[in-house]
């Protein structure tokens, strides 16, 4: 790649028919894109950052960029188009900062970060005390439960209350709750040789969001599910690839199934499908240079996961993405690509763009 300043690679990668070409993309493939080509090309000038950047997240509106990098800092930019603005740089991180993630802005504007030195740090903005002012970061709590670096973030949908999920290579998952007006947490062994990815389930079972009830109109995710199960998936450095659900009576979470079929090398990433369709999916990328796909008609149902299908690549994988509309799977590795995949009517998964510049 001959882009070496980070906002040059931006409108590159929204040049790349991320909008365009009928792929029903959204812009957290746009950023996928971006952030993997800043890490392939080893971009540092014009980023705000000192070293090279591991993560890179639009907010719920997309209309800002959080960054982070082992420079130890997060970046905060405003985004309009192919233009922005460093906004705020946050530090408190004593290593590199792997992971940021926004939260539901139900519960405020709320940034979490993760980093090698073993902490999760959760951020507000509140508006400024002075008419006109910019609005003040603050570092609002630190977990320091882990004992080794801490690789991803993941908040629950809102509709399960604010909770963040945390990924360890101690072996061990937080997941963080903000209740009572104080942060409360739970921690529980995962992965024997370390956690490195976590992503929610949706809300409400596959199909609530078409299924029609006795009147004949579609029933919505949140009436579908009166109580709304916290149910997420892991993938760790026992290559393997977890479903977890919460136990209300021991207020912890426990394995509702081990993936079958799984991978024979280190999971680097995992991604549930995030909008009810007519099964759940969950997507793994793995250093055996395979990614695999895993549906269910009932999530709940240990038995109903099957293998759908294993993409097979010429480099270790570092990252999968669904959409949003949860239709097109972005997958990231060490070949310098990201390659876009979509399933068809007949149930087979077909690649449907590469980027490569």
């Amino acid at each position: 790649m001959a882009a070496k300043d980070v906002w040059e690679i931006w409108p590159l990668a929204r040049s790349m028919g991320v909008w365009q070409g009928g792929l029903g993309l959204l812009p957290e493939e746009l950023v996928l894109i971006f952030v993997s080509l800043c890490i392939q090309a080893q971009v540092i000038a014009n980023s705000g950052h000192d070293d090279m950047i591991h993560d890179a997240v639009l907010d719920y509106y997309g209309r800002r960029l959080a960054t982070c990098s082992s420079d130890k800092t997060i970046k905060i930019f405003e985004i309009d188009g192919d233009q922005h603005r460093l906004t705020e740089t946050l530090k408190g991180h004593e290593g590199a900062v792997w992971c940021v993630s926004w939260a539901h802005p139900k519960f405020g504007t709320l940034l979490a970060s993760s980093s090698y030195d073993g902490r999760v740090h959760i951020y507000r903005e509140t508006p400024s005390q002075q008419p006109n002012g910019p609005a003040q970061w603050t570092l609002v709590f630190t977990s320091t439960i882990h004992t080794a670096s801490v690789n991803m973030v993941s908040w629950a949908p809102p509709e399960l209350g604010c909770l963040l999920a945390c990924a360890s290579s101690d072996g061990n998952v937080s997941v963080l709750e903000f209740r009572d007006n104080q942060w409360a947490h739970v921690i529980f062994p995962a992965h024997t040789m370390g956690v490195n990815a976590v992503s929610w389930s949706p809300v409400g079972a596959p199909g609530a969001i078409t299924r029609k009830d006795g009147g004949g109109s579609s029933t919505s995710s949140a009436s579908a599910s009166a109580s709304p199960v916290r149910r997420f998936v892991t993938g760790g450095s026992d290559n393997s690839v977890k479903v977890w659900e919460f136990n209300a009576q021991s207020q912890t979470y426990e394995t509702s199934v081990v993936l079958p079929n799984g991978h024979v090398d280190w999971v680097r990433d995992v991604s549930w499908s995030p909008t009810l369709l007519s099964k759940s999916y969950i997507a793994s990328a793995s250093q055996d240079k395979t990614v695999k796909i895993w549906t269910s008609v009932n999530p709940a149902d240990a038995a109903s996961w099957t293998l759908a299908k294993t993409l097979e690549f010429d480099a270790v994988l570092w990252r999968v993405s669904w959409s949003l509309s949860g239709n097109v799977l972005a997958v990231s590795g060490g070949d310098n690509k990201v390659t876009l995949w979509k399933e068809d009517l007949k149930g087979n998964w077909e690649m449907v763009r590469e980027v490569t510049e």
